[in-house]
């Protein structure tokens, strides 16, 4: 997807955070430093205990740094959780409604824009079924089409495949290039499945633990539409394996 080099959605600049833990500070990210471009889909990988999800909040100001600069340009993010974060006495319909009833548009107009959300991820048939009888990669839809219902400059994931099986997750991968194009929106994607970063992803941050910190980046520079199955998608599966086991 082109990509417009002279502006970025955010920047950290040799940020540190800790957890406090007892009274004690406990470094949880140390010399934090990355230059997001507007447009970009950029994947976060690494082992358990390297602080990706610290990560998101930092980016999201859902919790502090402790030294560092944060630049954010983005104005409108969003956020899809690894365990859905829907409401099981809510419909589908009224799931993608809530954010625009928080912020008070009329009933009449918020659904029709969770229709048209709902439409967009493939769900419209199901507007008025509730969670429990909906499949993990439909609820899975569901919080993507309640994360677009606010026009989102930066769509942040975090680990949105883990749940799902491969039949279900190939679709929501295409559907979630689909509307990254359509959208021209930033994503910043964790994910722990090697092949499906590298067939998502611009570029992909590789991440140590203890503290977390970024260990490398590996740029992605296969065409679109990348082919999983061909040989130059086989070593750059192998490349960034390599690079995550030394670290592990």
């Amino acid at each position: 997807m082109p990509q417009d080099n002279s502006s970025v959605s955010f920047v950290l600049s040799r940020v540190n955070a800790d957890f406090i833990s007892g009274g004690k500070a406990i470094p949880a990210l140390r010399d934090i430093s990355l230059s997001v471009p507007s447009g970009a889909f950029i994947s976060v990988v690494g082992p358990s205990g390297a602080g990706k999800s610290t990560l998101l909040r930092i980016i999201l100001d859902l919790m502090p740094h402790t030294s560092g600069t944060i630049v954010r340009s983005f104005t409108q993010p969003a956020m899809v959780f690894q365990n859905y974060a829907i409401f099981p006495w809510l419909t589908a319909l009224d799931n993608v409604a809530f954010g625009l009833h928080m912020q008070g548009i009329p009933r009449k107009e918020r659904e029709r824009i969770a229709r048209a959300k709902l439409q967009e991820v493939g769900l419209e048939h199901l507007e008025r079924h509730y969670p429990a009888a909906l499949s993990g990669g439909q609820r899975q839809r569901v919080g993507l089409a309640r994360a677009l219902t606010m026009s989102p400059d930066l769509l942040i994931l975090d680990e949105p495949f883990s749940n799902l099986d491969t039949i279900t997750a190939e679709a929501l991968k295409a559907d979630l290039l689909k509307i990254w194009r359509s959208y021209g929106m930033t994503i910043f994607m964790v994910n722990h499945l090697i092949p499906d970063a590298i067939e998502l992803s611009d570029s992909i941050l590789i991440m140590g633990a203890h503290p977390g910190h970024i260990t490398k980046t590996l740029q992605i520079d296969l065409p679109r539409p990348r082919n999983p199955h061909g040989d130059q998608f086989f070593k750059k599966v192998d490349e960034l394996t390599n690079i995550i086991r030394e670290i592990s």
